[in-house]
């Protein structure tokens, strides 16, 4: 006999799809319905948001539904005869199935570990719920002659187990908000942690991640670093059963530094580390961010398009080799941890006018992120704005704050209007709600301080000294420069990508960014 019915197979395909599948992807609610058939209950997308996925009956149901499937397989298992029959595609559902069971156990004692560490814990102590969890692991998987997978790696299940409940709640944390390319963002995050396969992941590629190394690219103020912490927190950390504790803890883990805001020297001793008398005023050793930066950690290069290319260079060597030099020494040092770049450059655009090195963007491209900006999102779904200002004034105010937040989006409405194009993106709305909320008012910067393109491109227009070519060439780069992307400007348009790309003039494009000067 089978160990499992051609209807448990069925259902238990679903689940095994379920635990493998990218969470904030449609096919989520597919592997949903495809175990509950009938049972399934209609409700919001889930992936707006925690309060969601917490509080879906569906979520419920198929946590029950596991625990039927996996409980009645056991038994079967005890079995000589029914463990004879059992095929090597029915054990490893089960398996999967367990899995998925055991994950739903213990999602609260795993989240229990995430706000410990952030109240002031090391993130190393020992597991207390470690011990009821392995007991509950070899129940279901530690049978004898019995051959499954997870059975000889427990530890390295835990971990794993972990790392997802670590990525759920810091993409969530991080990235908020209701319309489509917020869901879409939370979706590649999830990817860029764990690969479009998390089978592969977990067999392969969980301790291999630092190998690629991610680019997050997107306009000013959108919140790229906060999609760098979503994932540099996330990063897999393994367990030690004998100590019952994990090697590191993930606060202390991210290293961040933002290249716009020094010079090329300090950059490369920021970077690199110097020795005494490197250069004036090195008046000791010092470590840069790539030693500091311990293997399972990552090191975030914020405004990766404003370094000299010469600095690119040795970057360059860094990816390459994973070796690197202090400022005035010799010796080599190794860099095992993650690179990850943000840039608020066109990448193309930066590259077409020598900005960026073709070959060290060939080298930091293995995973690429675009953060939409703040229009994109409110154009998808108005009522993003609403969720975004209740979300800024909560966080920075607390939770009775409602009376606030709606003052501060009837101003917006009454003075900027629901089209208004927040070209600051995040950070702007939230400069925005501090000004109403100190001084009932806020004056955004419609006038570029010293030079104003769009008032250029007027008077050039009205003086009749641009070819149709320098028109369509300056038009198209003062829309893409507002718009933040080649898809919008095109839209706007009416044309299509490849024409935005080869209209777009890069410098004139730099005098035509807001608040360029």
């Amino acid at each position: 006999m089978a160990l499992l019915t051609p209807r448990d197979r069925v259902r238990a395909r679903a689940i095994a799809g379920l635990a493998y599948c990218n969470p904030f992807l449609p096919e989520r609610i597919s592997f949903e319905k495809a175990s509950l058939g009938p049972s399934y209950t209609e409700v919001p997308p889930w992936n707006l948001g925690p309060d969601y996925y917490e509080n879906d009956p569906n979520v419920t149901a198929i946590r029950d539904l596991a625990r039927t499937l996996a409980d009645d397989a056991r038994e079967r298992l005890k079995l000589p005869s029914e463990r004879a029959g059992a095929s090597r595609s029915d054990l490893e559902l089960y398996e999967n199935v367990v899995l998925f069971l055991l994950y739903s156990r213990y999602t609260q004692a795993l989240e229990g570990l995430i706000a410990a560490e952030n109240l002031g814990g090391s993130g190393t102590e020992p597991v207390e719920f470690h011990e009821a969890w392995r007991r509950d692991a070899a129940h279901y998987l530690e049978m004898p002659e019995v051959d499954l997978r997870a059975s000889k790696e427990l530890a390295h299940v835990f971990a794993c187990f972990y790392q997802i409940r670590r990525a759920f709640h810091h993409i969530f944390y991080f990235i908020v908000g209701t319309s489509r390319p917020a869901a879409r963002l939370r979706a590649a995050v999830w990817q860029s942690i764990f690969t479009h396969d998390m089978r592969r992941y977990r067999t392969t590629l969980y301790n291999r991640m630092a190998d690629f190394s991610t680019l997050i690219t997107g306009p000013s103020g959108t919140g790229k670093e906060l999609v760098a912490r979503a994932i540099g927190f996330a990063r897999y950390i393994p367990f030690k059963p004998r100590t019952r504790s994990f090697t590191s803890g993930f606060l202390g883990s991210f290293h961040e530094l933002n290249l716009s805001a020094l010079s090329p020297t300090l950059i490369e001793s920021e970077l690199f580390g110097h020795c005494r008398g490197a250069f004036t005023g090195a008046v000791g050793d010092r470590k840069g961010w790539l030693e500091v930066c311990p293997p399972l950690g990552t090191a975030f290069l914020d405004e990766i398009g404003e370094i000299d290319p010469a600095i690119q260079v040795k970057l360059l060597r860094v990816l390459q080799s994973r070796m690197f030099q202090r400022l005035g020494e010799t010796r080599l040092r190794r860099f095992e941890g993650k690179i990850m770049a943000a840039t608020h450059r066109d990448v193309e655009a930066a590259m077409h006018a020598g900005q960026l090195r073709e070959d060290f963007y060939y080298r930091i491209c293995s995973d690429v992120i675009e953060v939409p900006s703040l229009a994109e999102r409110i154009r998808d779904e108005p009522s993003e704005l609403t969720h975004l200002i209740r979300y800024l004034v909560a966080r920075d105010l607390g939770e009775d704050s409602n009376d606030l937040a709606s003052e501060v989006e009837a101003w917006i409405e009454q003075h900027l209007g629901r089209d208004y194009g927040w070209p600051g993106n995040v950070r702007e709305l939230e400069q925005c709600l501090r000004n109403v909320t100190i001084r009932r008012a806020y004056h955004p910067a419609r006038v570029i301080q010293g030079r104003d393109p769009l008032r250029e491109l007027a008077d050039a227009v009205e003086a009749g000294s641009l070819t149709v070519s320098e028109l369509l060439s300056r038009y198209t780069t003062l829309v893409y420069s507002r718009s933040g992307s080649y898809e919008e400007t095109a839209r706007r348009l009416g044309v299509d990508r490849r024409t935005v790309k080869n209209r777009i003039d890069p410098e004139w494009l730099e005098g035509a960014k807001p608040g360029t000067s």
